[in-house]
């Protein structure tokens, strides 16, 4: 299972929920949101983002997002959820989602985020801080 996520560099875990199965008895689509979303923000807090949005008021803020569903999901499994980065412009980068399931040890959804580079303080878009792109690029490379 490893071998499907060997390009995301941020990887984490969640158990399927009982609760998230909808009436057609399979995981409820807006849950893979939720997915991303802890994906997401481990991505962000391995590289440090909070923190650069507490000191210079910008942070990443979510332009878009998409999701591929590949397997339904259903209670009992645990999934884990890759993040990775493509596309990194100067305001704004892509991030890749994908989800497997531990049971069926197959990818059961993917997705993609358009992040964009955000002043708080402002309320307009930022270009991306310098060290933000050089933590992206180390951890992409070789783990932080």
């Amino acid at each position: 299972m490893e071998d499907l996520l060997v390009e995301y560099p941020v990887v984490v875990e969640c158990p399927v929920i009982w609760g998230d199965m909808d009436a057609f008895q399979h995981l409820n689509n807006t849950v893979y949101f939720k997915y991303f979303e802890s994906a997401r923000m481990a991505f962000f807090d391995k590289i440090g983002f909070e923190n650069e949005k507490g000191e210079i008021g910008i942070g990443p803020i979510l332009a878009s997002t998409q999701c591929r569903f590949r397997i339904p999901l259903k209670y009992p499994d645990t999934v884990s959820i890759g993040a990775r980065i493509v596309d990194m412009e100067g305001d704004r980068f892509t991030m890749l989602y994908r989800v497997v399931s531990h049971k069926h040890r197959k990818v059961a959804a993917e997705g993609d985020g358009l992040i964009i580079a955000y002043d708080y303080n402002a309320s307009e878009k930022s270009q991306l801080p310098n060290v933000i792109c050089q933590r992206i690029n180390e951890l992409q490379e070789k783990g932080l």
